[in-house]
């Protein structure tokens, strides 16, 4: 099952996952971690890391982020690129998250990176969705390398 770690401003990390808990009961897997004002960069990277540690069994974690580009988006994009099957989400809501709550089990962190930017599009977006947008830099230099 993928793990979850909802990283979002103030206390909507923590009010996402309450009102999941009224629907689903417990989360397995699942971990809120806020961002508030003046939490320090390295704090909110030391808090996902245990998050993610947390959550992962070895299927995968989803990373979900309210706002692309923000602190959060950023720690997790950090923390994604260390992880196998680590996908990073932003724009999230709870009702889509009640609607992919259920698909945790049965898909492939790819496939549910897939699946919640089609559902949620246009305001829901994937680090990865962004990339093929944004290729990354390469030196001319290692163009001509043969």
């Amino acid at each position: 099952m993928l793990g979850w770690v909802i990283t979002c401003h103030d206390n909507e990390a923590q009010k996402l996952i309450e009102h999941l808990e009224k629907k689903y009961s417990p989360l397995a897997q699942c971990r809120a971690v806020n961002y508030w004002r003046g939490l320090s960069t390295n704090m909110l990277s030391r808090m996902m890391c245990d998050a993610l540690h947390e959550t992962d069994t070895g299927d995968g974690v989803i990373f979900l982020t309210d706002k692309s580009g923000a602190a959060p988006y950023r720690a997790a994009a950090l923390l994604s690129h260390k992880h196998n099957n680590c996908e990073v989400i932003s724009g999230i809501s709870l009702p889509l998250l009640e609607t992919l709550y259920p698909f945790r089990a049965s898909l492939s962190s790819a496939e549910f990176r897939n699946t919640i930017v089609a559902q949620g599009s246009p305001e829901v977006s994937s680090l990865w969705h962004q990339q093929q947008k944004n290729p990354p830099f390469v030196l001319l230099h290692d163009l001509y390398k043969h």
